[in-house]
């Protein structure tokens, strides 16, 4: 049974989650533009809701997790000005907008992999379902809340307003709305209201991707892609929308609107499309929020190889993943190199405790059990679920695995003596440590990135040289024992004599 509480953004409190039919759950987040490389504020939306997939999947729900991508219609105004941010890129580039689409797309999917972020159950684009964004235009219309000039077609917000009430996710009203837009916007003399939205746009001759619709040859809003394709494949009412918190206003009040105004009449009990919102913090560099758009974006290929200016070493995907995952999603996180080496040496200390926990687990011993051990590894499945089901805390799961650390590294260091928990204990929490730190916070350790069969190849093989130095150690033969370990440490190899033979680690 879920115990889960989630923060609604649209409500602004904690609320029990309750999906609509159980145990299936719909969830929508808003994927990539996909017209340049993804940078670390791209990877926390996509590893926080990954998160979320994970833990409903473990508690039982059957989840249609929806991850679009935006190939059209995102203008470099992020609203109804500018141009389009594919068709720039690919004028600049000399190339078509779907060859940069295509290139990005690869290049989002290769760098969620490498973060060990699942792929989603459907990734539709926006420009696959065209006919979707337009029929949905359609029935706006025909409910009264969009208007027609020179063929393009704006979502009437004073209208709405009158009806449901413009604002409810952001708080916004409308009077804050206009004051916050700038003079002169393109296009913006054709609007009736300034806080009015184009749902469909009237192409110029210049303009690169365009089709045919009932009101000119064009192309659809931002926003309008979203709810159409949410709509398409999870329903007029779901569960779970998500998002960054910087996509709150305009993008998803705007969802919000146009799906209440095509799909829900007057009166209706209304979340927009969905019924909870979950939104992630931002990742900051310097306080200002770290963006293509602002030229301050470190991108994630960059982040893995250390080649930027404001890097001062590569950083593995898994070391990303982790420093996100120390944070509540839904606080903010100010990069930088202290914090990223901090996870770094962080997730060392827990994948160096996974792997002694692996070669102690099957022991068989006599036990002299302490009681405080004992409980600190009995409840630790209990205390993580707990922490999850509080809004996903994965920052207080995190420290959970702290606790136990110090348990496995005692346990590990007396080997020669009796076992201090006993032997069902010990396995039962085997399988919860790894469950939470493999399947629920979706980490890897290096050797198992590598894969089980090449993980055990390094395994045996490094036994075989840790068994030749430990010989020639015992023969004084110190020329060959020194050379093995100079020659592993030119590798990041560590070794380390104790009592009960030679450990190694990869640094």
């Amino acid at each position: 049974m879920l115990n889960l509480f989630v923060y609604n953004t649209l409500t602004r409190q904690k609320e029990k989650f309750e999906p609509l039919h159980p145990p299936f759950t719909g969830m929508y987040l808003c994927g990539p533009t996909v017209y340049g490389d993804a940078h670390l504020g791209h990877a926390r939306p996509a590893i926080t809701f990954d998160i979320v997939y994970r833990y409903l999947t473990y508690m039982g729900m059957k989840v249609r997790y929806v991850r679009n991508i935006t190939d059209v219609g995102h203008l470099t105004g992020d609203s109804d000005d500018g141009e389009d941010k594919l068709q720039k890129k690919a004028k600049a580039d000399r190339l078509e907008p779907m060859e940069i689409a295509q290139r990005y797309t690869d290049s989002y999917h290769f760098d969620m992999d490498a973060l060990n972020v699942l792929r989603p159950s459907i990734e539709p684009r926006a420009t696959g379902h065209i006919p979707e964004q337009i029929e949905m235009i359609e029935k706006i219309l025909a409910n009264g809340f969009a208007y027609i000039i020179n063929g393009s077609v704006y979502f009437d917000t004073l209208k709405y307003n009158e009806v449901f009430g413009y604002g409810e996710l952001s708080g916004r009203n409308l009077e804050e709305i206009v004051s916050g837009y700038r003079e002169n916007l393109e296009g913006q003399d054709e609007k009736r209201h300034p806080a009015d939205f184009a749902l469909w746009k009237k192409a110029d001759e210049s303009h690169l991707m365009k089709w045919s619709s009932p009101w000119s040859t064009g192309f659809p809003g931002w926003h309008i892609e979203c709810s159409a394709m949410s709509t398409k494949y999870l329903g007029e009412k779901y569960d779970i929308h998500g998002g960054g918190l910087d996509l709150i206003f305009p993008h998803h009040e705007a969802e919000i609107a146009q799906s209440n105004a095509c799909n829900h009449a007057p009166g209706f009990d209304h979340y927009g499309e969905a019924k909870y919102w979950l939104h992630c913090n931002m990742i900051t560099l310097e306080g200002q929020k770290m963006a293509k758009s602002l030229g301050n974006g470190i991108n994630l290929k960059e982040l893995y190889t250390g080649k930027h200016p404001l890097l001062e070493q590569a950083y593995s995907p898994m070391t990303i993943r982790f420093y996100i995952l120390q944070a509540h999603y839904r606080s903010t996180i100010d990069f930088s190199n202290v914090s990223l080496q901090s996870a770094e040496k962080a997730l060392k200390r827990i994948t160096d405790a996974l792997k002694r926990l692996r070669e102690i687990k099957g022991e068989n011993r006599l036990v002299a059990l302490n009681e405080d051990m004992e409980k600190n590894l009995k409840t630790f499945r209990e205390d993580a679920e707990s922490f999850m089901n509080d809004d996903f805390n994965t920052a207080k799961t995190i420290a959970r695995f702290f606790e136990v650390v110090p348990v496995i590294n005692q346990l590990y260091a007396d080997r020669s003596g009796p076992l201090a928990v006993s032997a069902e204990t010990l396995m039962q929490f085997s399988k919860e440590f790894e469950t939470f730190f493999f399947d629920i916070l979706g980490l890897k350790t290096e050797e198992d990135s590598a894969g089980g069969e090449s993980d055990g190849m390094v395994q045996g093989l490094m036994n075989v040289i840790t068994s030749i130095r430990s010989d020639a150690r015992k023969d004084k033969n110190f020329k060959v024992s020194d050379f093995i370990r100079d020659e592993l440490i030119k590798m990041n190899i560590k070794l380390k004599d104790t009592p009960q033979g030679t450990e190694w680690i990869k640094e």
